[in-house]
């Protein structure tokens, strides 16, 4: 027999079954298979009385791994739907949803039930109908349930219930009605719910107003709205003194006004009575830019923002992470000196094409990066062993070039003999002097980067195009200037001296690379990164012993190709063992006589709500800004006489490792990057943010402002 012929004999037996049980199952429930689902109908009467109030209730039986949804079925899906045809005179209050849970299913989170699930509805009989009639009940339900695929079911259900003088209830789902109520989410006086939108998170405050309210350990937010929150991101929950908040990240395509938000919090363990772990409430939603004291405005014309990039970007030239490569460029120019026009044009256009390759690589990188959910901002390569290690080994083999070790041309750097080799360099001069930037933030940039990370794609990559061009114009200019070019010295064999000094400028970069990696990732992190630059060594030696022209074209080629390979197998060996980055152990404690704590926001709060004084530096290890503002500014004697005479609390935030707290402190300033100062005064005043490069003066301004 056909298997079509089959599937439709067995529905008709199906429905001849349940036609042939309808008159019969006076309380009965109603029962259909379907696939991977059982559904039926239950009620907790025997049989109801006129104006009777009862209760219904839809079951659902799941096969292992199959789910049904909630109302807000989270990413996708589709919450069981039910309609009614009850007897004239009677009503049905909504289907009541359990709570729900959060199932994973690959990048995306769904909010539903599996294993056996009841939804309640409450009936309310019709007073007039009289004893003796039969209460006919018919529920249309259809429901989508799925695992990997999902397969969309219905079904007609039915109870036929006699009508006597007075109800007989059915024990068994009465009682079971009794405990599934006593878990459904529940309403609560105890805590006032509160919502502040901020530019990529909702941030939902609880305030206990009850001593007697227990605070749950962790929850999670289950809003009714759909597409209001990225379901599956990580939602941050922390205790507070009066109660918890939780940061939960918005969904990217959520572009409407927010008002209220409704919805469960759903915690792992009672916290509102015996059974009750699903708080229901309706809360309020303030923009953050009411309470917040963004300092950074995002209304800024854009002409503006180009321009804050593009001094930031001359400016950058000045900060001492671009020292090491500006030596590398000072000699570039000694060579360019002597070359034709067209040809410094060609080293000029392809320096810049390096910059500005390198600042669109990173944005991008940035804006991929902060789509997908992480919390990342300027600099972000750096709290990565990974990066450190690779870094740390491409400016030793610099180095090594530079001591003659070995030839890649010194035209690797831009002073060699052969000038395609040469423009080579430049454009790889200009990569490396965006790189080494990273750590360091110019006044104006962080304002231009805060404004670009927070736009569309095409108006970031046209803030950080403004940077690399700042970045690259004194290059360009000094280059391209006859008259200036006069006054850089003749090359001569002082060249070769001067080569040989800028090497160990290379050599100290790569110990303070090693110094960062040792915070973000221990000691071993830097024993492999030894590792990782002995085998750099041995290829650099491998190439100047048998890599150089002097050497036949065979053995030269062979050298050359097990130098690359000496090379990138020490790189990936060591980076596959390097240990993650951890929490940066936050210097606190006594440092240029100031006594640091770590930052919280929590310590923030209850700072402010204290009238103390507080000032707050966001820093990280990598930041050779924040380190010489460390010695010239808080270094001052001055200085920190002045913050124990206020009675000032200085609190530390320290960046060196991702830290998702402390990026979104930062965003909240309208900055991505460090360093950040920001001085709070005791009066609950404004806070005050402090430029980016710091002297003993600018400080003591600070503090004499707050104490007025």
């Amino acid at each position: 027999m056909p298997q079509r012929a089959k599937i439709f004999i067995s529905q008709i037996i199906a429905v001849s079954a349940l036609l042939a049980l309808w008159p019969a199952s006076m309380t009965a429930s109603s029962s259909v298979v379907r696939d991977h689902a059982e559904v039926t109908l239950v009620c907790d009467r025997e049989a109801i009385a006129p104006g009777d109030t009862f209760t219904i209730g839809l079951r659902l039986k799941l096969e292992p791994e199959w789910h049904v949804y909630w109302t807000n079925p989270g990413d996708a899906g589709l919450a069981p739907r039910l309609n009614w045809t009850l007897p004239s005179g009677f009503s049905a209050e909504p289907l009541e949803f359990p709570v729900p849970k959060r199932i994973p299913a690959g990048p995306l989170m769904s909010f539903g039930y599996d294993g056996e699930v009841v939804f309640l509805s409450q009936i309310i009989a019709a007073p007039d109908i009289a004893a003796g009639e039969r209460a006919k009940i018919r529920a249309d339900v259809d429901w989508l349930v799925c695992k990997v695929e999902c397969i969309p079911g219905e079904a007609v259900l039915g109870l036929d219930l006699p009508v006597k003088s007075t109800a007989m209830v059915n024990d068994e789902w009465r009682s079971r009605f009794v405990e599934i109520r006593e878990k459904l989410p529940t309403t609560s006086k105890d805590w006032d719910i509160a919502v502040r939108l901020l530019p990529n998170e909702l941030e939902l405050s609880a305030t206990r107003r009850s001593a007697s309210a227990t605070a749950p350990r962790a929850l999670h937010l289950f809003p009714e709205r759909k597409g209001i929150i990225d379901n599956a991101a990580r939602q941050d929950f922390s205790a507070t003194a009066d109660g918890f908040t939780l940061r939960v990240s918005k969904n990217k395509m959520f572009l409407d006004s927010l008002t209220e938000l409704r919805g469960l919090l759903v915690a792992d363990a009672d916290w509102l009575g015996a059974g009750r772990k699903a708080l229901q409430f309706v809360a309020p939603v303030t923009m953050a830019t009411d309470s917040l004291p963004v300092v950074a405005s995002v209304d800024l014309p854009i002409w503006q923002v180009l321009l804050f990039a593009f001094v930031g970007g001359l400016i950058l030239n000045l900060m001492p992470c671009v020292l090491p490569v500006l030596s590398i460029k000072a000699l570039g120019f000694i060579e360019q000196a002597n070359q034709s026009r067209n040809s410094i044009a060609a080293h000029n256009l392809l320096f810049l094409l390096g910059v500005l390759v390198s600042f669109w690589t990173l944005a991008a990188l940035l804006m991929i990066l902060q789509a997908g959910g992480e919390h990342l901002g300027w600099g972000f390569q750096l709290q990565s062993p990974t990066f450190l290690v690779v870094l740390s080994a491409f400016m030793f083999l610099i180095g090594l070039n530079l001591f003659g070790v070995f030839e890649v041309g010194t035209s690797l750097t831009g002073i060699g003999n052969s000038r395609s080799a040469g423009r080579i360099g430049s454009f790889i001069t200009g990569v490396t002097t965006t790189i080494v930037a990273t750590p360091c933030t110019a006044p104006f940039m962080g304002t231009a980067l805060g404004f670009a990370l927070t736009q569309p794609a095409m108006i970031s990559l046209a803030v950080f195009t403004a940077l690399g061009l700042g970045m690259a114009a004194p290059y360009i200019i000094v280059t391209s200037s006859p008259a200036l070019l006069k006054f850089v010295p003749k090359p001569g064999r002082w060249m070769e001296t001067l080569k040989q000094a800028m090497g160990f400028l290379l050599m100290a970069t790569v110990v303070w690379l090693a110094w960062v990696l040792g915070i973000q990732a221990g000691a071993t992190a830097v024993a492999l990164l030894l590792v990782a630059l002995l085998t750099c060594s041995v290829a650099a030696w491998i190439l100047g012993r048998w890599g150089s022209l002097a050497v036949e074209m065979r053995p030269r080629r062979i050298a050359q190709i097990s130098a690359a390979l000496v090379i990138i197998a020490g790189l990936v060996g060591v980076s596959g063992n390097l240990p993650s980055a951890q929490a940066a152990a936050v210097s606190a404690g006594s440092e240029a006589g100031i006594q640091w704590e770590p930052f919280s926001p929590q310590r923030v709060a209850q700072l402010r709500q204290e009238g103390r004084p507080l000032l707050i530096d966001f820093t990280a290890a990598w930041c050779l800004s924040c380190k010489v503002n460390e010695q010239v500014a808080f270094g001052s004697g001055q200085v920190q006489k002045r913050i124990d005479e206020l009675d000032l609390v200085a609190l530390k935030a320290d960046w060196t490792a991702r830290d998702a707290t402390i990026t979104r402190a930062l965003a909240e300033f309208g900055r991505n990057s460090v360093p950040l100062y920001v001085l709070y005064p005791g009066n609950q005043g404004a806070p005050i943010v402090l430029p980016e490069l710091l002297t003993p003066g600018i400080v003591l301004e600070a503090l004499a402002k707050i104490e007025g």
